[in-house]
């Protein structure tokens, strides 16, 4: 086998904690000692064992002499744990392979540097990639002001609707696309939608995987003049997560006591041209630890965080029907460029298929 194939592995095992680890990103590790893998271990959770020390337990008097594969540069700091770099070098390893460096400018190249000054050989970029794709979110968190990886999800006729001119949704897309949509609200730290979408579908906003164990990612709505009703789903349903309503100045104390009573959370940010501003909440959430926001509800919502520039992701999904009218409700409200030059575009682009629906993602230029 090649270090791409025990890259694989090491791969393989940090994506089993997705949507576990926030704010630490997914690592995975093995230990190969004449061509045999005899240790493994990926991280768990923040404040649990790092993967390179569950690996290196796992292969024991065996590490001695042998080569670690990691998917990202061992920690050469103390935090919650101490730094892998010791635990490395006192566990006799002779070389270790990385899948990419670390991606905070504090920290970055530290450890291979402390690595090499203490004799053991190390190599970088094997599947570079895709180990790079698997912390995006934690990168841009800690590359941009601490502000969250924002993901844009649609889904939409041929013709471009999310809906009826009744308002009818349900369901545009297939039960695989909708599978893959509670996948991604496991993996990431909150989802947000309007007030607009809580009024008229009246969501649960959790994920729900047959057969896998998931957890609920915080669920946030913009609620401008707090017009939520306390029965709604995500204060009345049972989950883990909480959920924080995010409203504008000068709302009604009673109202906030209410739905603080009900178990809501209550932040209140400025207003910048009569709606919530949405870069003042980017900083907010970052400040909560927030590192990967999905983004789902109408199309007012997908046209205003478009137009705020807090998109890093788009995952449009696509299904193959049309509804064959213009009274239908488009996928963007508002206003768009005068020019073609003007539109947004993706980069990165992606094209999965599921049965017969279709996904586009990419990444906005």
């Amino acid at each position: 086998m090649t270090d791409h194939d025990y890259m694989q592995q090491a791969l393989s095992l940090a994506r089993e904690a997705i949507g576990f680890t926030s704010p630490n990103p997914c690592v995975g590790a093995v230990v190969v000692k004449k061509n045999k893998v005899v240790g493994k271990g990926f991280h768990r959770a923040a404040g649990l064992a790092h993967a390179e020390v569950e690996a290196l337990d796992d292969a024991g008097l065996q590490a001695k002499d042998a080569t670690l594969y990691v998917t990202l540069e061992p920690c050469n700091h103390f935090g919650k744990t101490p730094p892998c770099t010791h635990k490395i070098i006192h566990s006799g390893i002779k070389k270790v392979v990385v899948g990419c460096k670390d991606p905070n400018p504090f920290v970055s190249g530290g450890g291979i540097a402390y690595l090499k000054d203490n004799g053991i050989e190390v190599f970088s970029g094997v599947c570079e990639k895709e180990a790079k794709q698997l912390i995006e979110a934690f990168t841009w968190y800690t590359q941009n002001n601490k502000k969250p990886f924002v993901i844009l999800k649609c889904a939409a006729t041929l013709d471009g609707r999310i809906a009826t001119s009744t308002g009818d949704s349900k369901w545009i897309t297939n039960e695989k696309s909708r599978g893959v949509v509670h996948k991604i609200r496991h993996e990431v730290d909150a989802i947000l939608i309007g007030s607009g979408t809580l009024h008229s579908d009246n969501p649960s906003l959790t994920s729900r995987i047959q057969d896998f164990q998931t957890k609920d990612p915080l669920r946030i709505v913009l609620d401008t003049h707090l017009s939520i009703n306390e029965n709604a789903i995500v204060l009345t349903q049972e989950s883990k997560a909480r959920t924080l309503i995010v409203t504008g100045p000068g709302c009604s104390g009673e109202k906030k006591k209410m739905l603080t009573k009900a178990g809501a959370q209550i932040l209140e940010i400025s207003l910048k041209e009569d709606r919530l501003d949405l870069n003042e909440l980017m900083l907010k959430l970052g400040q909560m630890s927030i590192l990967s926001l999905l983004i789902e509800g109408g199309s007012r919502l997908a046209g205003s965080v478009l137009k705020a520039g807090i998109v890093n992701k788009v995952m449009f999904f696509l299904a193959p029907k049309f509804l064959g009218g213009s009274d239908g409700i488009p996928v963007f409200e508002g206003k768009g460029p005068a020019f073609i030059k003007g539109a947004f575009e993706l980069k990165d682009v992606e094209v999965t298929q599921f049965d017969n629906d279709i996904l586009v993602q990419g990444y906005l230029k």
